[in-house]
């Protein structure tokens, strides 16, 4: 699978949305690996999501995670299982904004490469 970042964006409010898409390339559908949900509790149990993101900001030493509403479910695109082969779709998540100092984080998902993004 292949994960492509194409805005990160600061909001209104104090959030930073990240949009995208997820694409599989390969010839066969895929199963989204569970890992990429995370690993706490209150996420796992509102189904597969990309609840395991976070964005690391090296310079302030800071970790921000995917934001959860009151019942706990994570503000990212959620109910992925399978995507089919050749097939992509719209993805987001919101997370706490970076101080506006902050130009650059690297964005982590489990099971994909970490990336480096510049902040709008």
């Amino acid at each position: 699978m292949e994960l492509v970042i194409t805005s990160a964006r600061r909001d209104v409010g104090g959030f930073l949305t990240l949009k995208g898409a997820l694409k599989n390339p390969s010839s066969r559908p895929l199963a989204l690996p569970g890992q990429i949900r995370g690993d706490e509790t209150e996420v796992m149990e509102h189904g597969n999501s990309l609840g395991g993101a976070t964005l690391v900001d090296s310079a302030d030493k800071k970790r921000y995670y995917v934001l959860r509403d009151t019942d706990g479910r994570p503000l990212t695109t959620t109910g992925i299982d399978i995507l089919p082969a050749g097939k992509s779709i719209a993805v987001f998540m919101q997370f706490p904004a970076p101080p506006a100092s902050t130009t650059e984080v690297s964005f982590q998902l489990p099971t994909f490469e970490p990336a480096t993004l510049k902040l709008s």
